[in-house]
């Protein structure tokens, strides 16, 4: 007997549990990030994130009500590799000048990956005819983009600091010549 085939609904629901681990993943990592994070202003995003991102477990809890599914996560491998690898970052620059301008690349990451989730999500509720569930995705993806946009004028501020040099010029070698 031949299996069912998978429709956008099916697609939709795996991809909702999905993002479901990966944001109560992201809460953590975000609170992890605040911890480690020397700067004020990129500790203060960090925070305010995580409740942010707490916020959205929830908006999630609630489109899984809306689409008369349990709100079960599946594992998201994508995630898992991000949190491992701002892991291996936070041991690899945790002392140095670089660790803030890390931990922002990571969770740019982090970011970049929810909101390509939540877009897909928002543009397939809308196919669907979950007129409520794409209001509230897209409510996330919006405050998913605002966080991006903030950790990039953040960035460009700790970076400087970052390289070691008030011009912003490239790592130097032994030899004198840009690395």
């Amino acid at each position: 007997m031949a299996a069912k085939p998978k429709t956008l609904q099916d697609a939709f629901y795996e991809t909702l549990r999905d993002v479901y681990y990966a944001e109560r993943q992201s809460v953590r990592a975000l609170k992890n990030s605040a911890k480690a994070a020397e700067n004020e202003e990129l500790r203060q995003a960090f925070e305010t994130h995580a409740e942010e991102s707490a916020n959205q477990v929830e908006r999630l809890q609630e489109v899984f009500d809306l689409i008369g599914k349990p709100a079960r996560g599946k594992t998201c491998e994508a995630m898992q590799g991000l949190t491992a690898e701002m892991e291996e970052d936070l041991e690899d620059f945790g002392d140095s000048p670089a660790a803030d301008a890390v931990l922002v690349g990571c969770a740019q990451a982090v970011e970049h990956y929810e909101i390509a989730r939540y877009g897909t999500l928002k543009t397939w509720a809308i196919q669907l005819g979950y007129k409520d569930a794409a209001k509230l995705l897209d409510e996330t993806l919006q405050e998913e983009k605002k966080t991006d946009q903030l950790l990039t004028q953040i960035a460009e501020r700790i970076n400087v600091e970052a390289t070691g040099t008030t011009q912003g010029g490239g790592a130097q070698g032994k030899s004198g010549k840009e690395a």
